[in-house]
């Protein structure tokens, strides 16, 4: 049994969700190209990977869902500092809700775009738990959850 609650040192949890944060700034203000985006979206994931089945994070679909939620949480705050530079054209309800206000339709979508952070982040982590769950099932010694 790991002596962290979530498989590793609450700090190394931060700093793996850490390195997915360029690819949110990288995005949003639309610095690079496809091919570097797609490096700053895997490379992050990849490390993430790495690091909890070398360390033999106790269950690692845990860890890297919680690293996962850490990096929605990241996801989130950069999306609502960077908000104004990445929207081009302020989205507007329309139908019904035309009539609300503007500062009401802005409280709206900013709630909405945390909340589909927090859930992109967590699902994103529990995809990779799952790739680290399969790569322990099958004949990968080395990624077996054993002694240290």
């Amino acid at each position: 049994m790991s002596k962290y609650r979530f498989g590793l040192p609450m700090s190394g949890i931060v700093l793996l969700a850490l390195l997915a944060v360029p690819r949110v700034v990288a995005h949003d203000l639309d610095l690079v190209g496809p091919g570097v985006n797609a490096v700053l979206v895997f490379a992050p994931l990849v490390s993430w990977l790495v690091v909890v089945l070398a360390k033999r994070a106790s269950n690692p679909l845990v860890t890297l869902t919680v690293i996962g939620f850490v990096y929605g949480v990241f996801l989130a705050i950069g999306h609502q500092v960077l908000w104004t530079w990445a929207i081009n054209e302020e989205p507007r309800l329309g139908g019904n809700l035309a009539d609300v206000p503007e500062a009401a339709q802005e409280v709206i979508f900013r709630a909405f775009a945390v909340a589909a952070s927090l859930v992109t982040g967590t699902l994103v982590g529990l995809a990779v738990g799952v790739v680290a769950w399969l790569l322990q099932r099958i004949s990968i010694p080395y990624f077996r959850n054993r002694p240290r």
